[in-house]
């Protein structure tokens, strides 16, 4: 079962790119150590400054399913649409459960048994704008709202925007929990890189225009599950994210960090098999821990 989801490609060519300073070398090292003492079946960590001057990958080229990390590409999809006048975010949708599978030429159905967010299901057949979607989908990781929107923008249309990000080889097949399509292994997948060139060009007002790339920071930032990267970053410190998670297959959080002096940072960090949701979260929580502190001359 953990290999039909888990596609481990390798580490490809600079994933474990040498660390631009004897400060990353160390740092580098601790995380390396952490992560050797996880009952994890894989990791992927990606780190990188947004002053561009140092970058640490472990496994960062390894892909994953993605889970709901992939509400990201989507995210970006939608404001780039509104940017060109595609969309508008007061536009309305119709709530409703019913989508086309990727395979078979059927439907499936979302339930509120199995998503993060039930409030949305005592409103189908009504209508809500898209920015009430974002909303609920990105900090309550609605898997209804990501299913409308998907359905306005289209799976493709996402994936084909972050491919040209740099977000090479990420994978935006389809809607969150088509059964059909996840037994055939038609599943959407990332690598720690792909999220954090992603993450980095919203940061950086490279992914729609800086007043869409400044909402999708306020949005991340208003994320309800912070059981990873934030606990890892002394209170009060800004982080904008996305967790992502499948009991006992994927645990992910995805994150710009803003620290109160020095440079702000993307981390992301994947991890596979790990079968206690508090253990992948304090392996996630340690991790950033590390960074944090691990920070010198800039890194």
């Amino acid at each position: 079962m953990f290999r039909q989801w888990l596609l481990l490609i390798g580490v490809l060519p600079g994933a474990a790119a040498p660390a631009a300073s004897q400060d990353a070398g160390a740092l580098r090292d601790r995380l390396e150590a952490r992560i050797s003492r996880a009952p994890a079946q894989a990791v992927g960590l990606y780190y990188r400054n947004l002053a561009g001057s140092d970058s640490i990958l472990i496994g960062a080229n390894l892909r994953l399913h993605a889970a709901s990390t992939m509400k990201v590409p989507v995210m970006i999809q939608i404001f780039r649409d509104a940017d060109a006048g595609l969309l508008r975010l007061d536009d309305s949708l119709t709530v409703h459960t019913a989508f086309p599978s990727l395979v078979g030429g059927g439907a499936f159905t979302v339930g509120k048994d199995d998503d993060s967010d039930s409030t949305l299901y005592a409103l189908v057949g009504r209508n809500r704008s898209v920015r009430e979607l974002l909303e609920l989908m990105i900090t309550r990781s609605s898997n209804l709202a990501t299913n409308i929107l998907i359905e306005r923008v289209g799976a493709s249309r996402a994936q084909a925007s972050a491919r040209a990000m740099g977000a090479w080889s990420i994978q935006v097949l389809r809607g969150v929990e088509d059964g059909a399509a996840y037994r055939a292994g038609l599943n959407n997948t990332t690598t720690a890189r792909d999220l954090g060139v992603l993450l980095g060009a919203i940061a950086t007002g490279r992914a729609a225009s800086r007043g869409a790339c400044d909402s999708m920071l306020a949005i991340l930032g208003r994320q309800e599950f912070n059981e990873g990267i934030p606990v890892g970053v002394p209170p009060g410190t800004r982080v904008a994210h996305k967790t992502g998670w499948i009991g006992e297959v994927v645990y992910h959080d995805a994150a710009l960090v803003y620290p109160s002096a020095g440079v702000g940072y993307v981390l992301v960090v994947l991890t596979g098999g790990i079968k206690e949701d508090s253990v992948g979260h304090n392996l996630v929580a340690d991790l950033s821990r590390l960074v944090y502190q691990g920070r010198r001359s800039g890194l």
